[in-house]
């Protein structure tokens, strides 16, 4: 935390000093309820505690950040016994929600597993082209159809053909944008149901990938995407220094759905697990 050692530079703990690092809070996409509240924690342990070093003032700034999102470890994805495993990948376009499904492809075929992709987005004939350039890549296998086709028959036809050749996982792109909110937001609801027909369950999950860049405007996102889907995790892209993802903090706080992934760069490679001290400590480098 380069930015706390910067505001203590003073070595004093006074009200500027707050001030400050409210500032620093509300520029990493923090929103002021939030923000208020990870300061108020913190004036009262340094009160309570008669903390005054640096490095004890970000320990206890980081517990606070951390404690935030009520899960201590990495969450990780489900799976099921009775593959194929099935994950729906959901959100607006531009958010890197077809270079996740790649990370992850990469990750579980690295691991050892089979993996096939289903190219759902069909209202963009460049997602499908994307999708199959990374299944290549990462050494999966890829379902797909023409622009325009359906987007639940094509995830349902990877379903099938996922039984049928025993692949373990099942990764979903689906549609970020339609020529209306609500069109897109309908045929999400019909790709869940569809997919649930194929695979007799439910999707094992529907990840939200949001970007963090957008800051606050995750929220609305967010609010728009549980309207129509169950969405059991949310997948925070782009954090790579250049936004700090703070609003995550209140999308938790605001739906408390489980952080399960954070792409931290553009490499395939570049995927790990959430872990809420990591985020904290990301905040302010």
């Amino acid at each position: 935390m380069d930015h706390v050692d910067r505001l203590m530079g003073r070595g004093v703990i006074d009200e500027e000093f707050f001030e400050n690092l409210e500032e620093e809070l509300l520029r990493a996409d923090t929103n002021l309820e939030n923000a208020h509240a990870i300061l108020g924690e913190l004036r009262q342990a340094i009160r309570t505690q008669n903390i005054s070093d640096p490095e004890t003032v970000k320990s206890k700034l980081k517990e606070s950040i951390a404690s935030r999102f009520g899960q201590k470890e990495a969450r990780g994805l489900d799976f099921n016994d009775e593959p194929p495993t099935v994950y729906l990948f959901v959100g607006v376009n531009g958010v890197g929600k077809t270079t996740t499904i790649a990370k992850v492809a990469h990750l579980l075929v690295k691991r050892g597993y089979s993996v096939l992709m289903a190219a759902g987005d069909t209202f963009r004939a460049a997602a499908i082209e994307q999708l199959d350039i990374w299944a290549q890549r990462s050494g999966a296998q890829i379902v797909s159809a023409l622009p325009g086709a359906d987007s639940a028959s094509v995830i349902f036809d990877a379903i099938q053909a996922a039984k049928a050749r025993k692949i373990d996982f099942v990764l979903a792109d689906t549609a970020g944008r339609q020529h209306s909110k609500s069109q897109l937001m309908n045929e999400l609801r019909k790709v869940v149901t569809v997919a649930e027909k194929g695979l007799g369950r439910k999707p094992d999950e529907i990840l939200l990938v949001l970007d963090a860049n957008t800051g606050q405007n995750s929220i609305r996102q967010a609010e728009e995407f549980l309207a129509a889907a169950q969405i059991t995790g949310l997948v925070l892209t782009k954090l790579d220094g250049t936004a700090r993802g703070g609003a995550l903090i209140g999308i938790y706080d605001r739906f408390k759905i489980p952080i399960k992934l954070v792409g931290t760069g553009e490499k395939i490679e570049d995927l790990r697990d959430f872990k809420p001290d990591q985020f904290a400590l990301s905040m302010f480098e």
